[in-house]
């Protein structure tokens, strides 16, 4: 049997292949490329919201929020309803491993043409740290 009919054989009974799971795992089932900014838990539990977060779902329409089930819903909350007043719909995952990430605001297919993802201040380096 050739490599190809195997493939075709294995996506039947096994489905296809997960692309880059660990990340997946890590960043709330989205993948780092499509990425507009990413929250740590304890950035999530400061009151309030970031107003970064808030500019870029009104810069990108069309953007995802995925939010981490483990958080408590006062919150995420605010994020929400941040969310809602831009029209951008959410999802929140179950993670399957543990992970330091609260929050990512991301495009369900495309690139983000964002360079960087972190807000890098006093309490994503605590998270960091601790991962």
């Amino acid at each position: 049997m050739d490599q190809k009919m195997k493939d075709i054989l294995d996506r039947g009974v096994f489905g296809s292949p997960e692309i880059k799971a660990e990340e997946r795992n890590v960043f709330l089932s989205t993948i780092i490329e499509r990425i507009y900014i990413a929250l740590t838990k304890r950035q999530v539990y400061k009151k309030g919201t970031y107003p970064e977060v808030s500019a870029l779902m009104k810069k990108y329409p069309n953007a995802h929020l995925y939010v981490n089930s483990d958080l408590n819903y006062q919150h995420y909350s605010n994020y929400l309803q941040e969310a809602t007043k831009h029209q951008i719909s959410y999802t929140i995952v179950n993670s399957t491993k543990p992970t330091a990430i609260g929050i990512v605001l991301a495009h369900p297919a495309q690139v983000s043409p964002e360079k960087d993802i972190f807000l890098k201040d006093d309490l994503y380096k605590k998270d960091m740290k601790e991962e």
